[in-house]
């Protein structure tokens, strides 16, 4: 846990405990409170298992570090923010939850999203269950016992003998140690704790600090009503059309026969989508051809010029430059200043295209044709210090503000469970196991950890895969792992060392034939200079990566399996 004596700017918050308190005293948030299983983290994937666990009779509670149900979307409430994924696939697929709810547009914002959470509670009740603003600092098992004993920032203890972490991969916001950020007298706020009460920026000199997708949404949202806004980037966001439009009750209900349908697909295509890539490589269609592809998949929106594209772009360079030199001539002309063209859509791709997951946007680039709006290139020139009035870059150009947003994202996918405290059967915790590199079991388990689970973190498809269906997918898989064990009267199963380095060698195998490797990015590490260099996803796609998981069941291959006290290992991963 951070000490207090280690934050910066007292109006920063940057860390989860900081918001840990104690409601109330009974129920799931009592002392000493025994369950059979702890879910940890109340958004898609905390919601998920702990219905699906319930559902199957167990005794379950969740912990969550924020004021309701909703995960990011309940901390994501900064100007413009809303998801990249559409509706209906872009929510759970249980049965009673999405033929009685309707969405008002394909791509939902953060409010919208806030009501489908309290209407999952309402047909699910999930909060009586629910121990809210209890922030997890310390998590050790057992042995003897076979039970985790976990603990929250105030103090409280609870004991299950599974342990599920749905901390998501944005749950430790990164905000780089910039000198002096204490001294700025203005109002500051990471993007991801950004206070739910509305900041008036109409008049004010506004900041943006970092070009990632939030960064993204709140340019769009600031530059109508900013007095002026410099937005600070260090690497270009080649983002490709949302597509945003409303949607009618009439058409939703019209389609829902078809969602159990829908819901099937997408777990069978690469990115948990309801489309896949081509099956033609790039060079295989004329010159024309390709153009009247890519046009069509840029008409169509979303992620579709991603994750629909030719299955080679990825792999293929000079297949990869084909797909950038579209993206650049579409985005180029919305720009008529032709030094923020170059900076924001550059000739030369900043890094291979895709590699990155784009940004969707619907306004992003007009926001630079206003004489309001600029971008401040800090790759060549970057933030040296903050002072009471701004920001000073390394040239000595000074910036004054009064507003900033610090959109520099995440300790990703990694850090949501390496700031919990979780610690290993010899007391060592997770965070220093993973500083070189990160080891996991199939992206839901991790060696000397028993009975504890994990969904959409590390070496699962997570930031290659819409959300929703991911979590469905490991979370019907961790049910399955935990009916098992209590069906054969098993005290705790521990993934092998030996099983963990062949799953790393998958995950790093399946990354190392593309072109991600080629850039520090969210897959790669992030944006957090200390963390090490290494793929944190399964870049086999979705499907894929279903059939491998089940593959180890029913024998349970690659654990180390404990029945009072006997231990037998399963060896023989089919991997």
């Amino acid at each position: 846990m951070t000490d207090q004596s280690q934050m910066t700017n007292p109006k920063l918050k940057t860390q989860l405990w900081e918001y840990g308190r104690r409601e109330r005293t009974d129920g799931p948030y009592a002392d000493n409170l025994e369950v059979d299983a702890l879910v940890v983290g109340g958004g898609f994937g905390g919601v998920f298992c702990y219905w699906s666990l319930r559902n199957q009779g167990f005794k379950t509670a969740i912990y969550e570090a924020g004021t309701d149900l909703g995960g990011t979307w309940r901390w994501n409430c900064y100007p413009g923010a809303m998801v990249d994924s559409e509706v209906p696939e872009y929510q759970l697929s249980i049965p009673g939850t999405w033929n009685t709810y309707n969405w008002p547009s394909n791509y939902p914002n953060y409010k919208d999203l806030r009501d489908y959470f309290d209407h999952l509670d309402k047909v699910l009740d999930i909060k009586s269950d629910t121990a809210f603003e209890s922030v997890v600092t310390d998590a050790r098992f057992d042995t003897d016992e076979g039970r985790w004993h976990v603990k929250t920032a105030d103090g409280r203890t609870a004991r299950a003998k599974y342990l599920v972490i749905a901390a998501g991969f944005a749950a430790k916001r990164y905000v780089p140690n910039w000198p002096g950020i204490d001294k700025f007298n203005g109002i500051i706020h990471h993007s991801s704790f950004w206070p739910d009460e509305d900041i008036d920026v109409s008049g004010k000199k506004c900041a943006i600090i970092g070009t990632g997708a939030s960064g993204v949404q709140i340019t769009q949202a600031w530059g109508p009503k900013a007095g002026h806004l410099k937005v600070f980037q260090r690497t270009p966001n080649l983002t490709v059309p949302m597509r945003l439009r409303k949607l009618t009750t009439e058409e939703q209900d019209a389609s829902k026969k078809w969602y159990p349908e829908l819901f099937d697909l997408r777990e069978r295509c690469f990115g948990g989508f309801l489309y896949s890539f081509c099956e033609r490589k790039t060079f295989e269609d004329t010159p024309e051809e390709r153009e009247k592809f890519f046009e069509k998949l840029w008409t169509e929106g979303g992620f579709r010029y991603w994750l629909g594209n030719y299955k080679d772009y990825l792999f293929d360079p000079k297949a990869n430059r084909a797909v950038y030199d579209f993206w650049a001539k579409k985005q180029r002309v919305r720009l008529n200043d032709p030094a923020k063209r170059d900076l924001l859509v550059p000739l030369e791709p900043p890094h291979p295209w895709g590699v990155k997951r784009p940004c969707l946007e619907y306004a992003y680039f007009e926001q630079f044709n206003r004489p309001n709006v600029d971008v401040v290139d800090i790759k060549s020139n970057p933030i040296e210090s903050f002072d009471e009035t701004g920001i000073k870059l390394a040239d000595g150009t000074h910036h004054e503000f009064d507003i900033i947003c610090i959109a520099t994202g995440f300790d990703v996918v990694t850090g949501g469970m390496t700031a919990m405290g979780l610690h290993n059967v010899n007391g060592e915790t997770l965070e220093n196991q993973w500083k070189k590199a990160a080891q996991t079991y199939l992206g839901t388990t991790v060696a000397g950890y028993p009975n504890m689970f994990h969904l959409y973190g590390p070496h699962g498809p997570t930031l290659l895969s819409n959300g929703p269906t991911s979590v469905e997918v490991q979370g019907r898989w961790i049910t399955d792992v935990i009916k098992q064990c209590e069906r054969e009267g098993i005290k705790y199963i521990n993934p092998t060392d030996e099983a963990s380095r062949e799953w790393k060698k998958k995950i790093n195998a399946l990354s190392d034939i593309s072109l991600f490797p080629t850039t520090k990015s969210t897959y790669m590490g992030g944006s957090n200079p200390d963390k090490a260099f290494e793929q944190t996803n399964y870049a086999g796609g979705l499907y894929n990566y279903g059939q491998d998981i089940r593959k180890v069941l029913p024998e349970l291959v690659g654990f180390d399996v404990v029945k009072n006290g006997q231990s037998s290992q399963r060896n023989g991963a089919r991997l």
